[in-house]
């Protein structure tokens, strides 16, 4: 699944846009390398979302088969792994 479709479909950002807008400016990276919202994501890779004073990383659990899930299950997908 794409990064920027992973990223919405998981609820971490609101929507698909916004993931887009994130990877072109650089503020998204898997396992270490700045992402395009292309990138293929699979599962144990570490997403890391650059803020402007912090940033949170995500592990991948499990690749979603719908567009979207409901976000009391997103603990499924994705386990947060620091702040």
């Amino acid at each position: 699944m794409r990064l920027d479709k992973f990223l919405n479909a998981t609820n971490i950002t609101k929507r698909r846009a916004i993931a887009q807008d994130m990877c072109k400016s650089g503020a998204i990276s898997i396992n270490g390398v700045q992402s395009k919202g292309a990138k293929e994501v699979r599962v144990n890779d570490l997403i890391t979302l650059h803020f402007l004073e912090s940033h949170v990383t995500y592990r991948v659990l499990k690749i979603p088969t719908l567009k979207t899930i409901p976000k009391a299950q997103k603990h499924e997908y994705i386990e947060k792994v620091q702040q």
